[in-house]
C-alpha cells in the first residue's frame, strides 16, 4: 500500500514538529537545573560569608596613642595573648608598675590604686584591697595623712630564666623618695623587688584596657630593702607606706574597691 507523497510529507512535519518539542522540552529541563543548581550554590556561599563576618559585629575597644611632641596619633595594635612579645615591652611595664604601685601622694592615690589593680590577678585582689582600707593602721591613706608623699625612681629591670627555660621572673632595683609634709626635708631607701609576671588575655574593661592594653598581669611580688641594717629597715617601712614586713611577699590585684 503506498501512500500520497502528500500525506507523507505532512508525518514527515509532525514527527518533525514532534522531536524539536521533546527536544525543547529537553533542553528547558536541563535549564532549570542549571538555574537551580546556581541559586543552591549562591545561597550556600551567602551563608559562609555571613558567618565570616559574624565576627565583625563584635565592639573592639582601641586605644589611640598621640605623641606630644609631634602631635601623630595612630592606633595601638591589640595584643591577643598568643605573641611573644621582647623584654623591651616587659620592661616598660615592669617599671611603669613599680612606679604607680610604690608611690604616693594623696591627691593621686585613689587613681594609682586603680591602675595599679589593673596590672594585678584577681587571686591577689583581696590582699590589695585589705591593704588600702581605711580601718587598716597600715594603709597608705593613715601612714601618709601628714601630707607626706613617696616619690619612685627605677634605677634597674632584670630577667632571669627558670630551669625549665621560661623567662618570668624579673627583679626590679628601685629609689623611694619621701617628702615630709612639712617641708622638713627628703629622706631615700633602695629596694629590691622579685616579681614574677605573665601575659593574658586583655580586659574587656575599656578603663583597664587603657592602662593595660596588652595583659601584662604581676602574679607574685617580693620586695625587701637592698641593704638590711636593723632600724634602717624599719625606716624603710615607713618611707614607703606598705604596712608590711620589708621581706615579706605581697601581690597587688586588680579589681579591688578605690579607698
Amino acid at each position: 500500500m503506498t501512500r500520497e507523497p502528500e500525506l507523507e510529507a505532512y508525518y514527515a512535519e509532525a514527527a518533525s514538529w514532534e522531536a524539536d518539542r521533546v527536544a525543547q522540552q529537553r533542553r528547558s529541563a536541563r535549564v532549570a537545573w542549571w538555574v537551580a543548581g546556581g541559586g543552591w550554590t549562591c545561597a550556600i556561599l551567602v551563608a559562609i560569608a555571613l558567618m565570616l563576618l559574624t565576627p565583625l559585629k563584635r565592639v573592639e575597644p582601641f586605644l589611640i596613642r598621640v605623641d606630644h611632641t609631634t602631635g601623630i596619633v595612630d592606633v595601638v595594635p591589640v595584643y591577643t595573648g598568643h605573641a611573644t612579645l621582647s623584654q623591651t615591652v616587659t620592661r616598660y611595664f615592669l617599671t611603669h608598675y613599680i612606679t604607680v604601685c610604690e608611690r604616693f601622694n594623696y591627691a593621686t592615690a585613689e587613681s594609682d590604686y586603680e591602675e595599679c589593680g589593673a596590672f594585678q590577678t584577681p587571686q591577689e585582689n583581696q590582699a590589695w584591697y585589705t591593704l588600702w582600707k581605711p580601718s587598716n593602721p597600715h594603709s597608705p591613706l593613715n601612714i601618709h595623712k601628714d601630707g607626706s608623699t613617696v616619690g619612685v625612681q627605677v634605677e634597674a629591670v632584670s630577667f632571669f630564666k627558670r630551669a625549665d627555660r621560661v623567662t618570668n621572673l624579673a627583679q626590679v632595683r628601685y629609689l623611694t623618695i619621701e617628702r615630709q609634709g612639712s617641708g622638713a626635708g627628703a629622706s631615700s631607701r633602695h629596694w629590691i623587688a622579685t616579681i614574677e609576671y605573665a601575659y593574658g588575655a586583655p580586659s574587656g574593661d575599656p578603663k583597664v584596657r587603657l592602662w593595660n592594653p596588652l595583659g601584662f598581669k604581676v602574679v607574685s611580688l617580693t620586695r625587701e630593702p637592698e641593704v638590711l641594717s636593723g632600724a634602717g629597715a624599719e625606716q624603710t617601712l615607713t618611707l614607703t607606706g606598705s604596712g608590711v614586713p620589708a621581706a615579706e611577699a605581697h601581690s597587688l590585684s586588680s579589681g579591688g574597691q578605690a579607698p
